[in-house]
């Protein structure tokens, strides 16, 4: 049986653990924090898309017993007047539906589905190296053990050690140009709708808000500028961060001002950032997934689905590909081009007036599913052949 080895025990990680065990290998996952590795107070909008790759891997009904529905979304400008307001995903179903929940949480499920499964994960494992062979690959960790399989994922996160290994002189992950502050509040919007994101074009910040079944509301803000020190990020307070935060959003007529000054300890501030395209992302034994792989700024709220979509693609083109070379390129064919897209375009949104990434939804019918995404995800179906012409 082929072993693999996964570094990063995260979202991306723990999801192609459960993949690549459901296509039959032998897994095991190594995370360098000692718990989850996720951040405490930061939350998501998982979109249709990641649910519907959840679904792939037998872990939808467990995420959807997290967080609450999110089945539509509406814009407002500075002046808190409403630009439009239409459904969100596919709300139809409570396994497609957009969830919010917390990072830690998605993590967590993920990790205990995991060990449900005996698919083995260690924490506190730190990848220091890695010695690639024709025959094998060994991830060294700082704790002097060593592992070896026939194939490593790199799951490790935007400032991922096995995509350093991989390609040294790839650049690192660049600033995107917005701080992004997360934050939960006992202040309520006048008037809130439950199930409803809504999008705040600011004039200094974007701003976006929902509100939980059990009221307050999770907020998020992105504030182009200067990136934040790691001296600020590690010194600042929360009470710091939400006075320094609140007089930007005050000149506008919306609830962002009201919501932030309604908001505790419960709050912190990261920089976005994003990697550019083109680097490596794979040997004859070792493949990058998730922000790893393509981390893009978080303005099209796209990082963790895309990072699901990654784990099921993977899995699928090691079970069906003959070769480990073969279906490492057969991975890469099929995902490059839709990860580039939503950097790209995460980073089109992020560089525009406060946009927050939130266009006004489109008026008129829905979209359709994408059926080419479904036939690319769906577990029974053979992953498609790029050298296929039909």
């Amino acid at each position: 049986m082929t072993s693999i080895q996964i570094i990063g025990g995260g979202i991306a990680g723990t999801a192609a653990a459960l993949a690549l065990h459901k296509a039959g290998f032998d897994v095991a996952v190594h995370e360098a924090h000692p718990d989850t590795g996720e951040d405490i107070g930061a939350f998501l909008t998982l979109a249709s898309n990641g649910m519907r790759a959840l679904a792939q891997v037998d872990a939808a009904e467990v995420v959807a017993e997290l967080g609450f529905p999110v089945t539509a979304m509406s814009v407002l400008d500075a002046s808190g007047a409403e630009l439009a307001t239409a459904p969100l995903g596919e709300p139809d179903h409570r396994l497609t539906r957009y969830r919010c929940l917390r990072r830690a949480e998605l993590a967590a499920a993920l990790q205990a589905e995991a060990g449900r499964r005996g698919i083995a994960i260690r924490h506190g494992a730190r990848l220091t190296g890695v010695t690639e062979s024709a025959a094998d690959i060994t991830a060294h960790f700082a704790d002097g053990t060593a592992v070896t399989g026939d194939l490593l994922v790199g799951a490790d996160g935007t400032h991922s050690a096995v995509r350093a290994w991989l390609d040294p002189a790839a650049p690192g992950p660049e600033y995107a140009g917005q701080r992004v502050f997360y934050g939960y509040s006992t202040a309520a919007p006048p008037s809130p709708v439950p199930e409803r994101i809504t999008m705040v074009r600011g004039s200094a910040a974007a701003f976006g808000y929902l509100v939980p079944p059990a009221g307050g509301t999770c907020w998020f803000a992105r504030v182009p500028g200067p990136a934040a020190s790691a001296e600020e990020v590690a010194d600042r307070t929360p009470a710091q961060w939400r006075d320094w935060l609140r007089p930007l959003l005050s000149p506008d007529r919306t609830p962002a001002a009201r919501i932030v000054a309604g908001t505790d300890d419960r709050l912190m501030v990261t920089n976005a950032l994003q990697l550019a395209p083109g680097a490596r992302w794979r040997s004859r034994r070792a493949v990058l997934i998730g922000d790893a792989a393509h981390a893009a700024s978080p303005a099209t709220g796209q990082g963790a689905s895309m990072a699901l979509e990654d784990a099921v693609v993977l899995a699928k083109a090691l079970r069906d590909t003959p070769g480990t070379a073969q279906a490492l390129a057969r991975y890469e064919h099929h995902r490059r081009p839709r990860t580039e897209e939503n950097t790209a375009t995460s980073a089109r949104l992020t560089a525009g007036p406060t946009s927050g990434g939130s266009r006004p939804p489109a008026a008129g019918p829905r979209p359709r599913v994408d059926e080419e995404l479904l036939r690319l995800l769906a577990w029974e179906a053979p992953l498609p052949d790029p050298h296929d012409p039909a």
